[in-house]
């Protein structure tokens, strides 16, 4: 499968990117993972979302944020893949187009985010370790990580 990479900024979404995007978030958060909670929080606008496509079809997406937006430090978060392809090694390509949005965008630097407890080995590969105490968020148990600088 081949997938082209997009990094675009809030105000440059076009309409159908958006919808594509909060689709694919409802769809994962909402009601695969049964949660009720407000997916549109706000700080969609202060993001840089990345956006893997593959037959014009929104495939994996994750938005990043400079330092002191999410926590003190940048950040990455809503890192979805569609459901049909997980364990096809798209979660790795997207975490590793993720980090270099962030780079790219605000120089190398320590990233952190609230991840999911039950994905926090799949994170440990990319270079983020425990930072925290674990806690729960919309239900859901999730631990703070942190990826320092390389």
């Amino acid at each position: 499968m081949t997938v082209t990479w997009r990094f675009v900024p809030f105000d440059a979404l076009t309409t159908t990117e958006l919808y594509e995007v909060l689709q694919l978030r409802t769809e994962v958060f909402v009601m695969e993972q049964d949660g009720i909670y407000q997916d549109m929080d706000g700080s969609d606008h202060q993001a840089v979302h990345v956006l893997g496509a593959s037959d014009r079809q929104l495939v994996a997406y994750a938005r990043c944020f400079p330092a002191g937006v999410k926590f003190a430090e940048a950040s990455i978060g809503r890192v979805i893949t569609r459901q049909v392809l997980r364990g096809s090694g798209m979660g790795h390509k997207l975490m590793r187009q993720a980090i270099a949005c962030v780079f790219g965008q605000w120089g190398a630097q320590p990233i952190r985010i609230g991840a999911q407890a039950r994905l926090e080995k799949f994170y440990l590969q990319h270079g983020f370790v425990k930072a925290g105490l674990p806690y729960i968020e919309d239900g859901i148990p999730h631990i703070e990580m942190l990826r320092p600088v390389y």
